[in-house]
């Protein structure tokens, strides 16, 4: 397996990505993967260790930073702009057909946690993409509008809408991006707020677990209105006849979303389940990765060497 650095354009803004070619005996053109990561996530964390694991069974893997985060372009730094997210899948995909080393006629797409839902809007629009799965994949829209196991109050999402509005007066005023934190000061607070999920969450993202110094942890608050109206499974039936994978931790309190996509999807479409694990253990703990890349492997294998 060989990783190197690249950079490719997605409207206007530089996108950098690590690209993983397969160390095999066999030579290109071979089935390419682009690989998104979660909110507020970097390519160097769970992103890069599926891309990696899944060059190592024979695919070009592309792992890459979204707009406005990690090493890629754009402002304010640390943006979530949904709208920009599915633009980045599309402009990968693009890349991707560049490259000698990659059949363009095989290309999926793999995305974990909120770009899970990216990468579903982006293959509902872009016919190049012959394959999709998801990794622990939610809606980040739903997640801040509904909470992680969709049960959140409404007025909860209506304050956040009050302060973002606040916080673009405050910006016309030339106070500065206005941001906020996504995590509290320690883990028995990240408890108090947010049960297991929120445990989970912040010992992966704030210590030494998965901590990446390029991974915010926060967001302007523009992201959040930006949220208010998006809907990353609109469009699922569109996918259809092309195939559907939701890989999903028996334990994982957002898989309600996973549930959701599955009825919505029109063509060949399953469901996986990995016992045992949460949302987050499916971005590193071992025993749940190595099922993960299990099934990702036999179902892009079947899925790319089928497309036309």
């Amino acid at each position: 397996m060989n990783r190197s650095s690249v950079t490719f354009q997605s409207a206007g803004i530089s996108i950098a990505a690590h690209l993983y070619l397969p160390d095999t005996a066999a030579r290109g053109p071979w089935p390419a993967l682009v690989v998104g990561h979660p909110g507020t996530a970097v390519k160097e964390q769970t992103s890069g260790l599926y891309a990696q694991r899944m060059a190592e069974r024979g695919f070009v893997t592309l792992a890459f930073d979204a707009a406005f985060q990690g090493e890629s372009g754009g402002a304010p730094r640390g943006l979530e702009d949904p709208a920009q997210r599915v633009e980045d899948f599309k402009a990968a995909v693009s890349y991707l057909t560049t490259r000698a080393e990659v059949d363009p006629d095989r290309i999926g797409l793999l995305g974990i946690c909120a770009s899970g839902g990216y990468s579903l809007a982006a293959t509902a629009g872009d016919h190049r993409v012959k394959a999709v799965a998801t990794v622990s994949g939610v809606d980040v829209a739903r997640q801040f509008r509904l909470g992680p196991d969709g049960t959140q109050d409404p007025a909860v999402f209506q304050g956040l809408l009050a302060a973002a509005g606040a916080a673009r007066s405050a910006e016309a005023r030339g106070e500065g991006v206005q941001v906020f934190q996504l995590f509290p000061d320690t883990v028995e607070q990240a408890g108090a707020a947010g049960g297991e999920h929120g445990i989970e969450g912040f010992e992966y993202y704030c210590t030494a677990r998965g901590e990446h110094e390029r991974s915010t942890k926060s967001l302007p608050w523009a992201s959040v209105d930006k949220l208010a109206f998006f809907d990353a499974f609109h469009a699922v039936p569109l996918i259809g006849p092309r195939p559907v994978l939701q890989i999903v931790g028996s334990r994982a309190v957002t898989s309600w979303m996973a549930v959701e996509v599955h009825q919505r999807a029109t063509g060949p479409k399953e469901l996986h389940w990995i016992e045992g694990a949460s949302h987050v253990d499916l971005y590193d703990r071992k025993e749940y990765v190595d099922r993960a890349v299990a099934k990702l492997t036999d179902y892009f294998d079947g899925t790319l060497d089928n497309a036309s």
